[in-house]
């Protein structure tokens, strides 16, 4: 066997040129799969990062109605039955195996208007949150303070806005230390958060505002969960964000959390469940039409690979009537069939191989081409490397198997005569 391989890399080396040429359809094919594959993979990697939160992996579990998400608008919304989240239904949603850390928030939509001085903000989101809310949901600070303590215990009349609602409410002011009317209850601007890492679309006016208010766009309110009374007298049944331990446990922190909280619900009637996000399955919806438009490009790839395979056969064949004599000379002196069969299968494998790892470098580099001319993310994947050359290798055996029977078939007088 090495003594083929040595004999397979002196054929290659002293026929440099033919043998790179024969390589070539083998490279073309293997690089392009290689480039898709990292493509994919490096695409579906973003996908789940900036849908699912880029690493934070909190998932959202609301109260939901006939497959909508249900939000208390006013005191006549408030359903019957389903209690605020107690700290012993927190201990038990955090001892799941998934969840590493939860918090609880209740939430409005002011469709009646947030004011500052003559600004209105409609639609705005307020959300009554607990101590441990940013932190979970990765918000930073960027302005001011977070809440205090302090703010719990001696009900402060304090809030913090998102750069959206500033930018709105504020213009180019500072906001700290205005005052918000909510619900007809002066408020002080304390702090400004943000997302550590969520895009948003840039809102620096009361007409782009507008333009983009659907969802998370709206801008966003938040106040201390103990001071929620004071702006809209009732204790309200809140909603709840886990943070699950890994990317793929959300699904399953999810739901538990889910089956938990509509086991405290007293009304047996109630339309109204908790239901997670799935944004997994989102994910994977649009990952899966990623790889059904790719996987059409692997196979257009793979007709190079068909390409380079006939053109291994044709150098082959070729390669056996060059070396007639010196079959016809081996047969002569006692080798066998199979010794010259695996001598020109190994020739073939070899050279197949060797244009299998030239073409998983070529597709790297084309891969990190891509990436810094357009942008998208790529991701190495190294078990397919690994089985493109195994199968060039596989090529090289294919199609190299008939020029191999054609040697080993050869009669020695004959293949002795001829020049």
């Amino acid at each position: 066997m090495f003594e083929n391989i040595r004999l397979a890399f002196k054929g290659i080396w002293s026929h440099k040129m033919r043998s790179f040429l024969t390589m070539l359809g083998i490279i073309i094919g293997i690089a392009s799969i290689i480039a898709i594959v990292s493509t994919i993979k490096g695409t579906n990697e973003d996908i789940k990062n900036k849908l699912v939160g880029s690493g934070n992996n909190t998932v959202k579990v609301k109260m939901n109605q006939n497959s909508y998400d249900y939000d208390i608008n006013s005191s006549d919304m408030i359903p019957w039955g389903i209690p605020v989240v107690t700290q012993e239904t927190k201990d038990e949603i955090l001892a799941l195996d998934e969840v590493e850390a939860v918090t609880t928030y209740s939430s409005r939509r002011a469709y009646e208007g947030v004011y500052y001085q003559n600004t209105a903000l409609t639609d705005v989101a307020i959300l009554g949150i607990d101590t441990s809310y940013f932190k979970t949901c990765n918000y930073v600070i960027t302005t001011g303070r977070n809440f205090m303590q302090e703010d719990y215990d001696l009900y402060r009349k304090v809030i913090i806005v998102d750069d959206t609602a500033a930018k709105i409410l504020f213009e180019s002011d500072n906001p700290l230390g205005k005052t918000v009317e909510i619900s007809g209850t002066p408020f002080t601007v304390i702090g400004v958060v943000k997302e550590a890492s969520n895009f948003q679309p840039e809102i620096s006016s009361v007409e782009e505002y507008y333009t983009y208010y659907s969802g998370d766009s709206s801008g966003f309110m938040y106040m201390p969960k103990a001071s929620w009374p004071i702006a809209y007298c009732y204790d309200e049944p809140e909603n709840v964000v886990v943070k699950a331990t890994s990317t793929d446990d959300m699904t399953q922190a999810g739901s538990k959390t889910a089956k938990i909280l509509n086991a405290t619900i007293t009304n047996a009637d109630s339309d109204i469940k908790y239901k997670a996000e799935d944004l997994l399955g989102q994910a994977q919806q649009i990952q899966e039409l990623s790889n059904a438009t790719n996987m059409q490009l692997i196979w257009i790839a793979g007709i190079s690979l068909l390409v380079g395979g006939i053109g291994v056969m044709n150098i082959m064949l070729v390669s056996v009537t060059e070396r007639t004599s010196e079959i016809g000379l081996k047969k002569a002196i006692g080798a066998k069939k199979s010794v010259i069969l695996g001598q020109f299968l190994t020739e073939a494998a070899v050279l197949t191989s060797l244009g299998g790892l030239l073409g998983v470098g070529a597709g790297v580099g084309a891969a990190q081409v891509i990436h810094r001319l357009s942008g998208i993310a790529v991701a190495i994947d190294v078990p397919a490397a690994i089985l493109a050359v195994m199968f060039s290798m596989i090529i090289g055996i294919v199609f190299g198997f008939l020029p191999s029977v054609q040697a080993s078939n050869l009669d020695p007088i004959e293949a002795l005569r001829r020049e």
